[in-house]
């Protein structure tokens, strides 16, 4: 079994869990206040725009919703809506997250293997605190979150940084995820993928295992299927080179603190 930031590109080393929809039922969420950010722009949201939000990260679910209600996307415009639609989540996140069937279970059992784990979502900082308030930071050795990368979900930066913050290759690590643009993040950065779908259907694709959820998942199991997934992607070539990432707003190495929880508090 793997042990916390080893990289020996021989076996699995790190879980790397996203957030949304995968360990909380916070998409439901999402469903209250983006339908209340459209009327509050003036218009209404259709489920085919929301399902296209899934995984993606604020930038990209603003210009989605200024699309739908027909208003110029203007920079003040989407900041003050952006403002809104922060506060508003907060406001849910601070008093109505529930935890995905098995969720709970399957951090523990993962964080007593002694594999390396990490969070990594298209969510913002601001409100990932929130809800590691309520989920507990002691399941995670760093945190990513989507306005900490140049390009997030459905690019691989997240997982890519997550991965370099661990000290793993990306092929030594099973991401966790829920929807099409996660998986296709984890998939591109060279992550072998569990997939549990909550709210969208995931497509198949090569390093894609699909699950109904996560409930009874065990780490004997997270071992199979990240040799299952290998076995369909394998590269040898990949075991000597690291992909590169951009970082918002800092183009060298990264700080001692990136992507680490400001507090070690246990699990609530």
């Amino acid at each position: 079994m793997g042990r916390p930031g080893a990289d020996n590109g021989l076996g699995l080393a790190a879980v790397l869990w996203d957030m949304d929809g995968t360990l909380v039922d916070s998409e439901k969420l999402w469903d209250v206040t983006l339908a209340e950010l459209a009327e509050h722009l003036g218009g209404r949201l259709s489920a085919a725009t929301r399902a296209a939000m899934v995984g993606r990260a604020i930038n990209d679910t603003l210009a989605l919703t200024f699309q739908e209600v027909g208003l110029v996307p203007t920079p003040d415009a989407l900041a003050e809506a952006g403002r809104w639609l922060t506060e508003r989540t907060g406001q849910l996140f601070a008093t109505d997250l529930r935890w995905r069937p098995g969720a709970l279970e399957a951090l523990r059992v993962v964080r007593a293997s002694g594999l390396a784990t990490a969070l990594v979502t298209s969510t913002q900082r601001v409100l990932v605190e929130r809800a590691l308030d309520w989920i507990g930071r002691a399941y995670f050795d760093v945190v990513v979150c989507g306005d900490e990368v140049v390009a997030t979900k459905p690019a691989p930066d997240p997982y890519l940084m997550a991965t370099e913050l661990l000290g793993v290759l990306p092929w030594c690590c099973i991401a966790v995820e829920d929807s099409p643009a996660g998986a296709a993040a984890a998939a591109a950065a060279g992550c072998s993928v569990l997939v549990v779908p909550s709210e969208v259907a995931v497509p198949s694709g090569p390093g894609r295992i699909h699950r109904d959820g996560l409930l009874g998942l065990t780490v004997e199991e997270l071992f199979s299927t990240w040799s299952q997934a290998q076995a369909r992607t394998i590269d040898p070539l990949r075991l000597s080179t690291r992909p590169v990432i951009s970082r918002t707003g800092d183009s060298g190495p990264l700080p001692s603190n990136a992507g680490h929880p400001p507090s070690a508090d246990g699990a609530s």
